[in-house]
């Protein structure tokens, strides 16, 4: 089962006067790439977090912000004087003074107000007692992402399987349509030939064996052999459990490949204009497998 990149999921865990949320965004990237937003004072769980994200998430680029709500009536910072810099302040004002003859002291509510004279300090956390609580927010917002990501994915997988038949149906008019190619190229070519010397006669041993080396040289059975495997394969990888989003990226540059060879080999208008249209839906796969895991 595959599923979508780009999803959103929101968890909420109440526990005793505290109020934990956990929100996540993913979207499209070619590796994964977790990134996390969390007050300072619990930035000591930011690893842990981090590791329950990757854990359920193997590809894309996840934005995940957490937020801790208290919902008692308390300062969430402790207040202190940077008495450093208030020595410093003090300092500069009896320097001017005493260079200019000013008079009087700065007053303690002009010092207040003074760049990181006042610090807010916060209050420290007891890690033990709101690890479990961010962990539930957090697998709540997880198990909604993976929801929601398993449903666009199952979208996605029907437009997947619709895209694949048509490239069978391509294939198999390209199988019908290869072995006339070889009976064609001996009319042309004999009568090419008569046209061109009316009053010899063709050498039927020579004619046979430019035709036998347009044959071999055109034979297209390869390309199509492989085609269906990939085609099968692909259809494995989807039923799959695991992230397959890179390995559907490499079947499809595989397949592109095999289709460019079969129409180069061939040299026939009808399977050229085929081959433009099975590009066509490889286009449209490869956009699509930009957005599965």
């Amino acid at each position: 089962m595959i599923k979508s990149m780009t999803a959103y999921g929101r968890g909420e865990y109440q526990e005793e006067d505290r109020l934990f949320v956990a929100e996540l965004r993913s979207l499209n990237n070619r590796y994964r790439d977790i990134v996390l937003r969390i007050p300072r004072n619990y930035q000591a769980l930011e690893q842990e977090l981090k590791s329950a994200v990757a854990s359920r998430v193997k590809r894309g680029r996840v934005e995940v912000s957490v937020q801790v709500d208290n919902t008692r009536e308390e300062l969430p910072h402790d207040l202190e004087l940077n008495l450093p810099l208030v020595r410093s302040y003090l300092r500069i004002f009896d320097q001017l003074a005493e260079e200019f003859g000013l008079q009087g002291r700065v007053s303690s509510e002009v010092l207040c107000q003074m760049e990181d004279v006042i610090v807010a300090k916060p209050q420290k956390v007891e890690l033990e007692e709101v690890r479990p609580g961010l962990l539930k927010a957090l697998g709540q917002a997880l198990d909604s992402l993976d929801e929601m990501r398993t449903r666009e994915g199952k979208a996605i997988e029907a437009d997947f399987q619709k895209r694949l038949a048509r490239l069978e149906q391509y294939l198999s008019q390209i199988h019908e349509r290869a072995p006339q190619l070889v009976a064609e190229y001996r009319q042309r070519l004999q009568k090419g030939i008569e046209q061109m010397v009316k009053e010899v006669m063709v050498d039927e041993g020579r004619l046979a064996q430019e035709v036998a080396f347009f044959a071999e040289r055109s034979n297209i059975t390869e390309e199509i052999v492989r085609i269906r495997s990939h085609l099968n394969q692909f259809r494995v990888y989807l039923s799959g459990a695991q992230a397959v989003g890179r390995r559907l990226d490499f079947l499809i540059q595989e397949i592109n490949r095999e289709v460019n060879t079969l129409s180069a080999k061939s040299s026939d208008s009808y399977i050229s204009g085929i081959v433009v249209e099975m590009k066509a839906e490889l286009e449209k796969l490869r956009e699509q497998v930009q957005n599965i895991e």
